[in-house]
């Protein structure tokens, strides 16, 4: 598969490429995910608070945490919250939003200083595909999940319906750049997510990787016919 984006860079590079993207659309990152989702992505982070099931001073982690969005959710659930993301640009945002109530810090979700079993919640949202392996970060986060604990995941999917995906793909590789275009004067930093969709095997696969981990209740929930979804689990 040829690629033609310049933010995605299989392999050991490919850390370096998403860092460049996310220092591009910081600045505009909360507004752009508003206007392309019509701001059901928000709705979508609550979801997937709501089935996390976070009891009062329960210890969270928010990989890929981005702006904050999932680390205040959880906060607001009443979790103690830890948001870890690698862009120092995204961090920086979310720092302002809420630095005294959430910690935040600058790490790898594939090697997250923090010991065995030092959560009850675990989650990422639109981080996997970011990742140089998106099966070491689903490791990572069981590695850091206490037996009990929860494991949730939110991303982009892929439909099943042939006729809804072609309409599905045919927006992020034509509408979605326009975002990017408007909001950041690059397009490349959108049509970025349909390049990293290419290689993400999104529902089926993130619950395989779930289950061959030893994680049970492993649940799987569509949004928009499966253009988005939330991965749910509990370490066993």
């Amino acid at each position: 598969m040829g690629v033609s984006n310049k933010y995605y860079q299989p392999g050991e590079q490919r850390g370096a490429r998403v860092e460049d993207l996310f220092e591009t659309i910081a600045p505009r990152y909360d507004l752009i995910n508003d206007l392309q989702s019509l701001w059901l992505h928000r709705r979508w982070k609550r979801l997937l608070v709501q089935m996390a099931g976070v009891q009062p001073g329960a210890k969270a982690l928010d990989l890929c945490c981005g702006t904050g969005d999932l680390a205040f959710a959880l906060r607001d659930a009443g979790a103690d919250v830890v948001g870890l993301d690698f862009s120092s640009a995204m961090l920086a945002v979310a720092e302002k939003r809420g630095r005294k109530t959430v910690r935040f810090i600058n790490g790898d979700a594939m090697q997250v200083p923090f010991e065995d079993a030092s959560f009850d919640i675990v989650t990422i949202g639109y981080g996997l595909r970011n990742l140089a392996s998106w099966e070491a970060g689903l490791e990572e986060m069981a590695r850091l999940t206490r037996p009990g604990g929860r494991l949730l995941a939110l991303d982009f999917g892929k439909p099943e319906n042939p006729f809804w995906r072609w309409i599905y793909f045919s927006w992020l590789r034509w509408g979605v750049p326009l975002f990017g275009k408007l909001f950041c004067r690059d397009s490349a930093a959108y049509a970025y997510i349909c390049e990293s969709l290419k290689a993400y095997p999104a529902q089926r696969g993130v619950a395989e990787k779930l289950r061959a981990l030893g994680c049970q209740e492993v649940q799987l929930k569509n949004l928009l016919g499966g253009a988005m979804c939330i991965h749910y689990a509990r370490k066993g």
